[in-house]
C-alpha cells in the first residue's frame, strides 16, 4: 500500500538458487488485506519470498522445508471474510533478481513524481524517487499510495512536522521531505518496512527523516501538523483517537487504505472527533481523504 505495511521477506538477489522450491500461487478477495494477513501468516512457516500478482501473492518454499501440512494452520484460509484459492508449481533454480525486477515497474505520477528502482534510468520529474523495496507492496503501484503522492504534490508542506504512518518503503516520508516538511517521523510495526525505510530514507539523501518500529502507541506525547496515514479501515477506525490525539490545531490528515463504501465509517469517525473533511480522491473504488483540524 506507500505505503501498505505488507510482510514481505528480502528477495535474495543477484543469487541463482539451486535448491529446487514450491510456489503457492494465491488468489485473494478482497486482495489488499487479505495479501496482508496472508504473508503475515505464511511468514512465520518456511515461506522466504513472495511477490504481488494481479489478483493475490505468490509465495516461495524451499521443497525440502515444505511438508504437506504447511497450511493446516493458517488461520486467514478457514476464514468465511476472504475467499482464497490457490495452486501449486515445483520450481528450479530461482533467479530472484530477475522476479523481483519483472515485478517493478517505475511509476509516474502525473508527471511531477517518479518513483523507480536504481536499474530505471532517472527522467526530468520534479520529484525523483529512488526505492529498492524488500517487498512487492509499498513501491507507488498502488491506488492508495498513488492518492496519497498526488495530495503532497499539491499541498504546500514546507516547514511542516509531518508523520508517516504505516510507512512502508517510505515513500510518502520521503516525497514530504522533498517538498520541504521537517521534522518526519515514519512508523511502521514491520521489522522489515522499518528497516527498508531506513535503507530507502539514506538512499534519497534524506536527512529529517526518523524511522520507528512499532504502532499508535508511539504517538503519545507527540504533534505533528501534519499526518499521512495509508493503512486500512479497522486500523484506521481502531486508532482514529490517537491520530486526533497527535495533530496541531489546524492541522492536516490524509487517509487512505479503503474502499469508497467504507467513507462513512471513516467519516463518521472523524467528525465525532472534531476533523473537517476537505477532499477526496477516488481511483478505482479505492478512495483517499483529507481533513482538517
Amino acid at each position: 500500500m506507500n505505503n501498505f505495511c505488507f510482510v514481505f521477506l528480502p528477495l535474495q538477489k543477484f543469487l541463482f538458487m539451486s535448491n529446487i522450491y514450491l510456489g503457492y500461487h494465491f488468489t485473494i478477495e478482497p486482495k489488499e488485506l487479505g495479501s496482508e494477513i496472508l504473508v503475515a501468516e505464511l511468514g512465520e512457516k518456511a515461506f522466504e519470498s513472495f511477490t504481488e500478482t494481479e489478483n493475490g501473492i505468490s509465495a516461495f518454499v524451499k521443497k525440502d522445508l515444505w511438508d504437506e501440512n504447511i497450511l493446516d494452520d493458517i488461520y486467514i484460509l478457514q476464514s468465511e471474510e476472504f475467499k482464497i484459492e490457490y495452486t501449486i508449481e515445483e520450481i528450479d533454480q530461482v533467479n530472484w533478481n530477475e522476479e523481483w525486477e519483472k515485478n517493478f515497474e517505475p511509476i509516474d505520477v502525473d508527471g511531477k513524481c517518479h518513483v523507480r528502482a536504481p536499474f530505471h534510468e532517472k527522467t526530468d520529474a520534479e520529484f525523483d524517487i529512488v526505492i529498492e523495496p524488500k517487498m512487492s507492496f509499498g513501491t507507488g503501484h498502488h491506488e492508495t499510495t498513488h492518492m496519497m503522492i498526488q495530495h503532497l504534490l499539491e499541498m504546500d508542506v514546507k516547514g511542516l512536522k509531518t508523520l508517516d504512518m504505516g510507512c512502508g518503503t517510505a515513500i510518502l516520508a520521503i516525497l514530504a521531505e522533498m517538498k520541504g516538511a521537517e521534522p518526519i517521523d515514519a512508523i511502521d510495526i514491520d521489522n522489515w518496512c522499518y528497516l527498508n525505510s531506513i535503507e530507502n530514507a539514506e538512499r534519497n539523501n534524506c536527512k529529517h527523516i526518523s524511522v520507528y518500529e512499532g504502532d499508535a502507541a508511539l504517538l503519545a506525547g507527540k504533534k505533528y501538523d501534519l499526518i499521512i496515514a495509508n493503512i486500512n479501515r479497522n486500523i484506521l477506525l481502531n486508532d482514529m483517537q490517537a491520530y486526533v490525539d497527535a495533530l496541531n490545531p489546524k492541522g492536516i490528515i490524509l487517509f487512505s487504505g479503503f474502499y469508497e463504501e467504507d467513507i462513512p465509517f471513516i467519516d463518521a469517525s472523524c467528525v465525532e472527533k472534531g476533523l473537517t473533511y476537505v477532499k477526496k480522491l477516488q481511483r478505482n473504488n479505492w478512495v483517499s481523504l483529507k481533513y482538517v483540524n
